[in-house]
């Protein structure tokens, strides 16, 4: 006689989370699993001037300032630049907090708002955001960004994150930059 097999049926769960990753590591949960973001600054001809990396549920939306805050751009002379003359920006970014800092330093903003926070204005009356036609054009630039990403994620260990520690995976990304920077330099050289 056979006798009856008593383990559980089916395979364990295989989400085992032994307390929170530490800070030093920039990975956190988010849909897809381990992730890290990278807030990334770039001017038009899509070279990286400042990037932040966070754990992968930060929001981009608090990350604006502090990204735009690591801008430093020296000239022939005087103190090096931090302040772009405008901000494109895609919907991950638009909040009224967001909007008054900018507004407080003086820089454009192209952000589209969120289909969220239209229905709520049009519930609640308020000033309108501008994002007429000459928005629409210049929004179009924002592909400048995508492409700074993809220049830099050709770097298979940037686009994998195989790194454990953030401050690694930061010089690796400022590694990439500055040979992005280097590179096209040499192509816009007269």
């Amino acid at each position: 006689m056979a006798r009856p097999f008593l383990a559980p049926q089916g395979a364990l769960s295989n989400y085992k989370k032994f307390g929170d990753e530490p800070l030093d590591h920039a990975i956190g949960r988010s849909r897809g699993g381990f992730t890290t973001k990278n807030h990334l600054v770039c001017d038009g001809q899509g070279r990286a001037l400042a990037f932040i990396l966070t754990p992968g549920q930060t929001a981009d939306t608090s990350m604006l300032a502090t990204t735009l805050d690591e801008i430093h751009v020296p000239g022939a002379r005087g103190r090096p630049r931090s302040r772009p003359d405008r901000v494109l920006a895609d919907k991950g970014y638009p909040s009224k907090a967001n909007r008054a800092w900018l507004r407080e330093r003086g820089i454009a903003a192209t952000i589209p708002e969120r289909d969220d926070q239209i229905a709520h204005r049009r519930r609640k009356r308020g000033r309108p955001i501008d994002f007429g036609d000459e928005q629409r054009v210049r929004y179009r630039g924002r592909n400048v960004v995508e492409r700074c990403f993809n220049k830099l994620k050709q770097w298979r260990g940037i686009a994998m994150r195989s790194d454990k520690t953030a401050r690694n995976y930061h010089a690796g990304l400022c590694l990439a930059a500055t040979l992005h920077w280097v590179t096209s330099s040499a192509h816009n050289a007269p």
